[in-house]
Parts: structure tokens; C-alpha cells; sequence
């Protein structure tokens, strides 16, 4: 995990060509180990961000 925003959102930083699926599964990953519910990786290897799919969301559904 590369920040941890007032111990509720996690956070990893990436610079990568595209974000995978092996990237939502490292955040689910932090997710289920911190016990937090919500995740973005945010990938700086783009033009625009949020145009470009720089930002990934993901949620923790899973039960504590």
C-alpha cells in the first residue's frame, strides 16, 4: 500500500503503459488485509486520468 487517507481509503500509485487485472487484484488484496472498503489505483502513465482510465476503483464487499 502506498498511502492510507484518514484509515479508509487505500491508495497505490502506479506508472504503467495500462492498469490490469492483476493491478485490481493487488488493491482487492490490500483491501481484504487492511480491512478497508475502498481502493484506487492511480496510474500516472497517462495523458489524462480520468479520460484515459488512470483511475481504478475498487470496493471490499467481502465480510470481515
Amino acid at each position: 500500500m502506498d498511502i492510507v487517507v484518514e484509515q479508509s481509503l487505500v491508495i497505490e500509485i502506479k506508472s504503467v503503459e495500462r492498469l490490469t487485472a492483476v493491478h485490481s487484484a493487488q488493491i482487492i488484496s490490500y483491501l481484504k488485509i487492511s480491512g478497508l472498503h475502498v481502493g484506487l489505483v492511480i496510474n500516472f502513465d497517462v495523458r489524462n486520468l480520468i479520460a484515459n482510465g488512470g483511475v481504478m476503483r475498487r470496493v471490499n464487499n467481502f465480510p470481515e
